[in-house]
């Protein structure tokens, strides 16, 4: 199979450092608590399709029609492919059937999509090495010759991708207990059919979280402050300048590390998965809504996947098995449970930031011998309808 090999190349990084804000430390008791202060009503929201998939299914987010899956391979030595599920139809393509790599030990390890393009990163199980290919999609369909974006060993991690319309978005960085882990980590931005991907965003370290497009906007957390101490920058790129511009910017306190970020209208939406003992508020376990100094609306649950919204203020936060959603505008809660037989760690989303269809993924036992049997696939139509 013919590979085009794309260059990677410095570019104009987004100048953190110079427009870096102060840390946001405020008081624990600052925050209005979704749980102490809204109400609980009736959940407002149906699902209006589902499908089943193979065991072993899994869903990722994207903006589009199309989601990307990792589905189980069609032979014991291709054990893992790379997949698209319409949610119009619920039809499941393949779209990388099998690895380009060869050798007996690759796999599909991770893929990404929009309606136009499709990435994939294929690991060597063995050595650790990886590529990132990425191919135009059409309906679901690979077309022509894909192109490799990037390829590294065990010193550097697997990269984390988002994809937005012909775009793919990468973040480069060293692993954290191996030889280059002092080096810097870069996000890189590639369109389809270009010979260069470009370094759009530097960080003097590992990134805290992985990218997230929502919107007209791509939200990551580089490493800022950096001679001050372990400082990360909530900070939203705009997609239409291909990340050259901050929208807005969040500076997490010292030490204080986000487990997920993303950009929801006019607020972010972040989440902290320990709680550190200081940094006031910010430092507690929890899911945020809020910007600058705040106000921020929190939810004191152990964060377990990304958020998905709308920018009219609903909020779908996964909580154990279910899901609380949460409307900011009329200030209530209502709980999304989980499918019926569904395995103890409920749902997941393969939704992430603003969007107006809510879609979930579960694991579902058989009724008569209480075994995984399929994956059950449920799409929700958010009452706002967001473009």
């Amino acid at each position: 199979m013919a590979v085009a090999t794309v260059q990677l190349v410095s570019g104009c990084s987004s100048e953190d450092e110079k427009q870096t804000g102060n840390p946001t430390v405020v008081d624990d008791g600052s925050a209005t608590s979704i749980l102490d202060t809204y109400s609980e009503a009736d959940l407002a929201l149906t699902a209006s399709a589902s499908w089943e998939l193979p065991l072993g299914s899994v869903l990722f987010a994207a903006e589009g029609s199309w989601l990307p899956v990792l589905a189980a391979g069609n032979t014991a030595t291709q054990m893992i492919k790379g997949s698209a599920l319409s949610i119009e139809s619920g039809t499941l393509v393949d779209v990388v059937p099998e690895c380009i790599s060869e050798g007996s030990g690759w796999v599909v390890y991770d893929a990404r999509c929009s309606d136009s393009v499709y990435a994939w990163v294929e690991l060597d199980m063995l050595t650790r090495s990886w590529v990132l290919y990425a191919t135009a999609l059409s309906e679901g369909a690979a077309q022509g010759s894909p192109s490799k974006l990037a390829e590294g060993n065990s010193d550097y991690d697997p990269p984390q991708i988002a994809c937005s319309a012909d775009h793919v978005i990468w973040l480069n960085m060293p692993s954290a207990k191996g030889s280059k882990r002092q080096d810097h980590s870069f996000c890189y931005f590639w369109t389809l059919g270009g010979s260069d991907a470009t370094s759009v965003v530097e960080s003097p370290g590992r990134f805290g979280c992985a990218p997230s497009v929502s919107g007209s906007t791509v939200t990551l957390a580089p490493r800022v402050r950096a001679d001050e101490g372990t400082y990360y920058g909530i900070t939203a790129y705009d997609l239409s300048d291909n990340l050259s511009s901050v929208v807005d910017q969040l500076v997490l306190p010292a030490s204080v590390h986000p487990f997920y970020a993303t950009r929801i209208g006019d607020s972010f939406v972040f989440s902290i998965e320990a709680n550190y003992g200081s940094g006031g508020l910010l430092g507690n376990m929890g899911t945020y809504i809020g910007a600058g100094q705040g106000p921020f609306i929190s939810l004191a649950r152990e964060p377990s996947a990304q958020v998905a919204g709308t920018s009219s203020g609903l909020y779908l936060i996964k909580s154990n098995a279910s899901y609380f959603a949460v409307n900011t505008e009329d200030q209530t809660y209502s709980v999304l449970t989980a499918n019926d037989r569904a395995l103890d760690y409920g749902e997941y989303p393969a939704s992430d930031g603003e969007c107006s269809r809510f879609v979930t993924f579960s694991t579902v036992k058989d009724e008569n011998t209480g075994l995984p049997a399929s994956v059950v696939v449920r799409v929700f139509p958010l009452a706002t309808e967001t473009g």
